[in-house]
């Protein structure tokens, strides 16, 4: 159980590790909740950190260990690579992390920094954002799972992410609402890749078999000409389809559905962790699912190796 945290001590001091475009947003949010200051912002870019200075008026420093020691909170929105580095230091430190997706690039990372949150009795959650919109139309309440999913997530390049492959980039946000929507391990991954812009893959499209009999397919691009975002489930009931992008939703089910309603997301979980911490109550995106989540993908990169524009398919042994 973490410690709880209560106002006795004063606000709680927030910062950011990471000032681009979505470091930015969570700077904003933390600035917006009560009981939290935010005091500083760390990004290696000195433009970037003028620009954090002009809007936030905090302390913006380029080395984040200048913030060890030295805040109650930190959402960390740096690459994918750096995360374990940067979590575990600041865990240590004795700060609470919100990190971005995905929690760690293996899973020895992962473990590692799931067993330090333990060992020092911080809060550790991860930005799996998405799933509070999926929340809030009621998918993730059904007692059964669908047999199957379709998920698509297309866009053009903007370079960010670059780091890790689309599946780490993008897929990882689908996969993680495919393990709330579909319990239990996976038996089996196929997936095919195409990498144009790096030795990194930049489309993949993977199926991903569960133990109980579901199945996932899922498609990703950050190299396509035009923006798409979906996803279509399969129930013994009916169907339940969701354009992300233009906010319909078609639901032949008898099941009741909310409206698709984007609200504010980063904020829903920027406050959830605050609370987490506040409270000492668990938090809503436990760092255990991200780590499945990260394993499925990482299982998909595997199946789906390629280099330059070969495109390779395999099987990929089941886990436990």
């Amino acid at each position: 159980m973490p410690h709880r945290r209560t106002t006795e001590h004063g606000p709680l001091k927030a910062a950011v590790i990471g000032a681009g475009a979505f470091g930015r947003h969570h700077a904003s949010k933390y600035r917006g909740l009560e009981g939290v200051e935010l005091t500083a912002i760390a990004d290696a870019n000195p433009e970037v950190r003028k620009g954090a200075f002009a809007a936030h008026g905090v302390e913006a420093v380029a080395d984040w260990r200048d913030l060890l020691g030295r805040v109650d909170l930190v959402s960390i929105c740096t690459p994918a690579v750096t995360h374990s580095t940067i979590v575990r230091a600041f865990l240590n430190s004795g700060a609470n992390v919100l990190v971005e997706k995905p929690i760690a690039t293996s899973l020895e990372e992962a473990d590692a920094l799931i067993a330090l949150a333990e060992e020092t009795g911080k809060v550790l959650t991860v930005g799996h954002q998405e799933r509070f919109v999926f929340a809030r139309t009621g998918l993730l309440d059904f007692p059964d799972a669908p047999k199957e999913v379709s998920c698509w997530r297309m866009g053009p390049w903007t370079g960010r992410g670059a780091d890790v492959s689309a599946v780490l980039d993008l897929m990882i946000h689908d996969l993680d609402l495919m393990h709330q929507m579909i319990p239990g391990g996976v038996a089996s991954v196929t997936a095919k890749s195409h990498a144009e812009m790096g030795r990194l893959a930049d489309e993949v499209a993977a199926t991903v078999t569960f133990k109980n009999g579901s199945v996932a397919h899922l498609e990703t691009s950050r190299i396509a000409a035009n923006r798409r975002r979906g996803m279509r489930a399969v129930y013994a009931d009916g169907v339940v389809e969701i354009d992300f992008l233009t906010r319909k939703m078609r639901n032949t089910t008898h099941r009741r559905l909310n409206a698709l309603e984007l609200g504010d997301p980063l904020g829903e979980s920027v406050a959830a962790f605050v609370k987490a911490v506040q409270q000492g109550t668990p938090a809503l995106v436990r760092p255990e699912e991200a780590r499945q989540a990260l394993q499925t993908a990482l299982m998909i990169d595997e199946a789906s190796e390629t280099g330059g524009d070969v495109q390779q398919q395999m099987r990929y042994a089941a886990y436990a």
